[in-house]
């Protein structure tokens, strides 16, 4: 069928999360013109969706190794709400003490100010239904409220989490047979932990678990042991796990929602039995479940897990990455391995540029990386630093009509830097 072009613009992005945020910010800054498409009504993402509010990490052994736009808009949560940053010069017990504890909704509401202020053109509700990529552009459906609709662009840039624009291209990917557990998040209230008895919750727990009422993955990571403790600690807020199913698509994704949503409701009525927790209540429950693995690209360039422990410096890098190797698995709960003191790991141009396309980039979870260092890859910080590099590769491409690979490297780091970015050195 064809369809009218409704909309032309130089870079269009596919998603609105942290990712895609960063990259339509930047392209538009560049002076791109730039149209920023994500599915739901707010910008943020998983921060926002998953209530996975605790971006990080923009910090390693001492020293900010990732800033620019994605930085700068965790600060001004910070400011806007009276938060405290940590102390980022004192070597953290744990690496999660470093990230930023933020409002996600205040996050998402100076997100959508800085992409109107940069004039992106945000387009809510809509979703990715169909890519052409042409000599001279890029032809998207875009599927909206009143029917599918086409725009063209220079260049498009895939932040989906998912790849689904790479893959609607015809691109490349790696999809594990078993993909990292997923976590539906909620706050809850209505309880004193302090006044429970934490050893009789657990052997509950166990009888529970034994009589199928409940399994021990809705109240922890592990699939061996439920933790009530943990999860009324946390008040429910990424503190289950979900196995077995791949998001990738509308399909999957569905069965992976019932499934979430399965596993809080027997977690509640679980505990509401217990002794101290008869008036728990589940105050909000996170619009989505927070996804930590589906596909990645095959890129030009594919980061090991060697290459990330080792702290390879790639000739094209444009941003760093830090955190821990951080597999979340169905047999042992979760496996971490920590980075040697002083090694920063990078992210090169080539690990964005999807192999055999043209005019695509992708940025996010999704770049090109093995299973492993995808694990650590796949955090907000290092999302929102390659999708600043992707925003900035897009819009020079655009507007000298020089393909992403063909680049002057030295181009795009000096766009980075002007407004924020740290580049490897």
């Amino acid at each position: 069928m064809n369809r009218q072009l409704e909309q032309e613009c130089d870079v269009i992005v596919i998603g609105g999360g942290v990712s895609g945020i960063c990259a339509a910010i930047q392209s538009a800054l560049a002076g791109a013109k730039t149209i920023l498409v994500e599915r739901t009504g707010r910008l943020g993402g998983t921060l926002v969706n998953a209530m996975i509010d605790f971006p990080g990490l923009f910090h390693a052994w001492g020293r900010q190794v990732i800033a620019g736009i994605g930085w700068d808009l965790v600060v001004a949560t910070c400011e806007e709400s009276g938060q405290s940053l940590p102390d980022f010069s004192q070597k953290p017990e744990r690496h999660w003490h470093h990230q930023v504890r933020i409002s996600g909704g205040l996050f998402s509401l100076l997100a959508d100010e800085a992409a109107l202020k940069s004039d992106v053109v945000l387009q809510y509700h809509t979703m990715v239904a169909g890519v052409e990529e042409s000599a001279s552009g890029v032809i998207v459906d875009l599927c909206t409220k009143t029917g599918l609709k086409q725009a063209k662009a220079k260049y498009l840039i895939d932040c989906t989490g998912d790849a689904n624009a790479v893959v609607l291209a015809g691109g490349q990917l790696r999809i594990p047979g078993e993909t990292q557990p997923a976590t539906l998040s909620c706050r809850a209230s209505g309880y004193n932990i302090a006044a429970l008895d934490r050893d009789a919750l657990q052997q509950a727990a166990a009888v529970a678990v034994v009589a199928g009422e409940l399994r021990p993955e809705d109240l922890s990571f592990s699939p061996v042991t439920a933790n009530p403790a943990g999860w009324l600690g946390e008040h429910g807020n990424n503190s289950n796990h979900l196995y077995g199913i791949n998001a990738v698509d509308s399909e999957g994704r569905s069965r992976l929602e019932s499934a979430a949503a399965a596993s809080v409701l027997r977690a509640y009525r679980f505990l509401r039995k217990q002794p101290g927790l008869e008036t728990l209540s589940i105050d909000t429950l996170s619009a989505e479940c927070g996804v930590r693995e589906t596909a990645t690209i095959v890129g030009r360039e594919t980061i090991t897990v060697e290459d990330y422990l080792d702290g390879k410096v790639w000739g094209d890098a444009l941003c760093y990455s830090f955190y821990p190797v951080d597999l979340h698995d169905k047999n042992t709960g979760l496996n971490k391995k920590g980075l040697t003191e002083g090694v920063v790991p990078t992210i090169g141009r080539g690990a964005l540029l999807p192999k055999g396309l043209r005019r695509l980039i992708a940025a996010g979870r999704i770049v090109s990386s093995d299973r492993l260092a995808n694990s650590a890859l796949r955090v907000q910080a290092s999302c929102m630093a390659m999708g600043q590099a992707a925003g900035a590769i897009a819009a020079l491409s655009s507007l000298q009509g020089v393909e992403p690979d063909c680049l002057d490297l030295l181009e795009i780091r000096a766009l980075l830097k002007k407004h924020g970015a740290i580049i490897p050195v």
